[in-house]
């Protein structure tokens, strides 16, 4: 298999990183590395990275301050594969609310990770090339809710605020960025950015249920979410900023 994917590991423990990149390169892919967050700048500066390794405990820069960086500046849409020597859950998840794409706990398998980055560039390549993840403006308005996309609130007609999961958040987000398209729930997956337990291929399903629950919709009779059979959802409404219509 030939390819031209490049790939940029970033990681303060060189061994760790060169060999890596060593077996990273047997298996066709170029490869780049840096040991810390300034490195990682220069390396996305000078060149198109298509997926990035990043080690979350590193000094000065951690992978969480680096991650958040990335999804706030320029570089948003590179995928981000998470690499950290601690199993603690709060830290698996706390990364995927960061925005990875996926997380892998070190030590690791060389075949584990040459199968995630695999599994994710094909989630990510999955994507209409149109069908992009941003970050959605402030104060959003559908039908008689509001989002606040700064503060992660959902707002009711009276003003009272509904408390959401972190992965009923990210998908209800994805809806309003993206009204009035199917989308499949690969593509769904992939848009959340969150590949924690709740956000696996049919659990999708299960997520709609709950924020049908929280918007009072109907599965039925859905004024909101409606379900497009063999594809996926819709989100059926019109969504303004508020800030802009003011």
């Amino acid at each position: 298999m030939t390819t031209s994917d490049h790939l940029l590991i970033v990681d303060d423990d060189a061994e760790i990183r060169e060999l890596t990149a060593m077996y990273l390169r047997k298996n066709d892919y170029k490869v780049s590395t840096a040991a810390n967050g300034k490195q990682m700048r220069a390396v996305l500066d000078g060149t198109t990275i298509d997926l990035i390794i990043l080690d979350l405990m590193m000094p000065v820069e951690d992978g969480l301050t680096l991650c958040r960086d990335l999804r706030a500046g320029s570089h948003k849409t590179v995928p981000i594969l998470m690499l950290t020597a601690r199993s603690d859950e709060a830290d698996r998840i706390l990364g995927l609310e960061m925005g990875a794409d996926d997380y892998l706990t070190k030590p690791f398998a060389s075949r584990e990770l040459l199968a995630r980055i695999r599994a994710v560039l094909r989630r990510t390549r999955m994507l209409p090339p149109k069908l992009q993840q941003h970050q959605a403006p402030g104060l959003l308005r559908f039908g008689n809710w509001r989002l606040d996309t700064v503060a992660r609130h959902l707002i009711d007609q009276s003003g009272t605020m509904v408390a959401l999961s972190g992965a009923e958040y990210r998908l209800l987000q994805v809806f309003v960025e993206h009204p009035q398209r199917v989308l499949t729930r690969d593509q769904l997956l992939n848009l959340t950015q969150g590949r924690d337990a709740e956000l696996f291929e049919r659990s999708i399903d299960l997520l709609v249920s709950r924020l049908r629950q929280h918007l009072r919709d109907d599965a039925r009779e859905s004024s909101y979410i409606k379900t497009v059979r063999n594809e996926g959802y819709v989100f059926s409404v019109q969504v303004q900023n508020e800030e802009a219509s003011e």
